[in-house]
């Protein structure tokens, strides 16, 4: 007869296995998908339906660029099937806890891949024509990872594909009853370059030339040269960042009108809680501002 000891270890050992095979065992449809940002993350999810857990590693109001992953950060890529990232060296702190999380199972979808990065600028999915490459991407990955549940996937991404030519449609239309002489903007950062060539907006200046770089002064009073020169109706902030440079620009300028816009980061609100949500409220504000 087995001692009362090992009978304890044979007990635990079979616990063990148990939980362990519980938690490799997920119910159907069940997909871990973790995006980079709220946006992306937003992205996935009309590409992929209700069906999946969705989740982003940044919180909404940080800027990836700014970023510090945490050790919940890595848990979340080692639970993961699916990372969703922008690329573009957009997240330069997401490779090395992507080695940390030590997840071999994890499919990465990088969005930006095999798309037009001008100047190494990483904001695609600003422009919703990009957004669709990316729900694409993002869609005929999940169909690979997730084969049982592939036919859910592609009706909820093609669903999600007709929101975005509507978008796009849409905000071409706002855009249009600005008058030409007035679409011009300076920005706190260059975040809406691809957004302004697909609709026709100018974009003469940006406050911070360099993602997570302080302007100095000079910078700034050649700003206000520039908005003075180009007829500037408006500066545009960012709800992430301290409106404090756009107010003092705004001021020196002749009294320019402030508005705020999201990019990095989708909002807590109604309205500015998913990606198209976004466009529509920063389209709304575009126009309000400059016509």
């Amino acid at each position: 007869m087995p001692s009362p000891r090992w009978s304890v270890v044979a007990l635990g050992l079979l616990l063990l296995a148990a939980c362990s095979h519980a938690s490799s065992e997920r119910p159907a449809g069940s997909l871990r998908i973790v995006a980079s940002t709220t946006t992306l993350a937003s992205i996935a999810r009309g590409a992929a339906g209700a069906g999946p857990d969705i989740r982003s590693l940044v919180p909404i109001g940080v800027s990836p660029e700014d970023f510090q992953p945490s050790p919940d950060t890595i848990a979340a890529l080692r639970d993961a099937d699916v990372l969703v990232e922008n690329g573009a060296q957009m997240e330069a702190w997401l490779e090395p806890t992507i080695r940390n999380a030590g997840n071999p199972r994890l499919h990465v979808v990088v969005c930006t891949d095999g798309l037009p990065v001008v100047d190494g600028n990483p904001h695609l999915w600003m422009d919703p024509e990009f957004a669709r490459r990316y729900a694409g991407k993002i869609r005929d990955a999940i169909v690979n990872v997730d084969v049982a549940h592939a036919a859910a996937y592609r009706a909820a991404a093609d669903a999600f594909d007709r929101q975005l030519v509507a978008l796009t449609a849409r905000t071409r239309a706002k855009i249009a009853t600005i008058p030409p002489a007035r679409r011009t903007m300076i920005v706190f950062h260059n975040a809406f370059d691809y957004y302004a060539r697909r609709f026709g907006l100018r974009i003469v200046g940006a406050i911070e030339p360099t993602a997570g770089a302080e302007p100095n002064p000079a910078h700034i009073a050649d700003l206000v040269r520039l908005a003075r020169a180009e007829h500037v109706p408006a500066v545009f902030a960012e709800h992430e960042y301290s409106d404090k440079l756009a107010r003092t620009l705004a001021e020196s300028a002749g009294g320019l009108k402030v508005a705020f816009l999201y990019d990095d980061s989708l909002g807590t609100g109604a309205g500015v809680d998913t990606y198209v949500g976004m466009i529509d409220t920063d389209t709304d504000t575009i126009v309000s501002a400059l016509r």
